[in-house]
């Protein structure tokens, strides 16, 4: 007679080498950036994290178009030195059809989008770091899936609306984005994404993450109304790989703020720290011929993308500006609101 005891122990290393089962499992879907994402994970801190950026969010929907997607999201024991005292910046590589982002070996992510599916390992270590989870690894596998599949021109800018319509606001980091996009939220406007743009070439409607608002303590002084800013000052601050510190503001606290559905680009502005005057005003055209190099100088990765052509050709035509520094931040969002109106009139 053979009892338990006799049995050996079952040797799941050698039963699943490559650790593809994931069970249990807790299931989380979010529609974002045009896309269904249906993450998978036995991890509840990793889906927290997902809930932190994604959770809250306006579903935006493309016409005619809602792939879904799969990812799925690991934690794992750190099997090699030791525990991490701040994560290395991401590594990225591809080939084949596979697009992977690495921290080190415990900390990666692998992507398919031809089968519209992601692989997001974490380290327990990692776990100690949130932003950098949230940001360099779950956020780099949904904007890379949503982007190639969808056929979308990823962009490093902002967008702000209104009434349907937005403007890209792009420019080199400091220029001055993340405080014209708090001010526009200040007089009424809403925000489509503070960091990343993704576009529909054809059609030029624009999707984003409005989930933060990443505000530096230096731009309080142009923030007059005592409830936004003590909405402000009250947020989480968080230190960017520059060295930057920040305020992460959560605009989903707040009604009406994030864009509800995509919006049509009708202008693209260059955001400048160089002075304005009376005289030559703030925001002047730029011509064709210096408008189109300037983009691609502007996004070396996206003016490599599917699309980009189209793309550029497209915005160049409803309108691409400079945009000079004002006395005060509001000075800029009025010179932007003619942008608005004259798309809003031409419909």
């Amino acid at each position: 007679m053979i009892y338990p005891g006799d049995i050996p122990a079952r040797d799941d290393s050698r039963a699943d080498p490559f650790g593809e089962r994931l069970r249990p499992a807790i299931c989380m879907s979010r529609q974002v950036l045009g896309g269904r994402f249906r993450f998978e994970s036995d991890s509840i801190a990793l889906l927290e994290l997902v809930e932190a950026a994604y959770g809250g969010l306006p579903a935006h929907r493309f016409p005619g178009l809602s792939p879904e997607f799969h990812v799925e999201l690991r934690v794992v024991p750190r099997t090699t030195g030791a525990a991490l005292a701040e994560p290395p910046p991401v590594r990225t590589q591809g080939g084949k059809g596979l697009l992977c982002g690495v921290v080190d070996e415990c900390n990666y992510v692998l992507l398919v989008p031809a089968q519209r599916r992601g692989l997001v390992v974490v380290s327990e270590d990692m776990l100690a770091f949130p932003y950098h989870v949230r940001y360099e690894l779950i956020e780099f596998a949904v904007f890379l899936l949503a982007s190639r599949v969808l056929n979308l021109v990823p962009l490093h800018g902002a967008c702000i609306g209104k009434d349907g319509l937005g403007v890209l606001l792009l420019g080199a980091s400091g220029a001055g984005k993340s405080t014209l996009a708090l001010q526009a939220l200040l007089d009424g406007m809403q925000m489509l994404a503070e960091d990343s743009v993704f576009v529909h070439a054809e059609s030029l409607l624009a999707t984003g993450v409005a989930n933060f608002l990443h505000v530096k303590s230096d731009t309080l002084r142009f923030v007059d109304d005592p409830a936004a800013r003590e909405w402000i000052e009250q947020a989480p601050v968080i230190r960017r790989r520059s060295g930057a510190a920040k305020h992460e503001a959560d605009l989903r606290g707040r009604a009406g703020l994030a864009a509800p559905t995509p919006l049509r680009i009708v202008a693209a502005v260059f955001v400048s720290d160089e002075p304005g005057d009376a005289a030559r005003g703030l925001l002047d055209g730029i011509p064709w011929e210096i408008a189109a190099p300037m983009l691609a100088a502007d996004q070396p990765y996206g003016s490599g993308q599917v699309g980009w052509d189209r793309f550029v050709q497209k915005i160049v035509r409803a309108g691409v500006y400079r945009l000079r520094r004002g006395a005060h931040p509001r000075d800029a969002i009025r010179a932007l609101a003619p942008l608005f109106d004259r798309a809003g009139g031409a419909d």
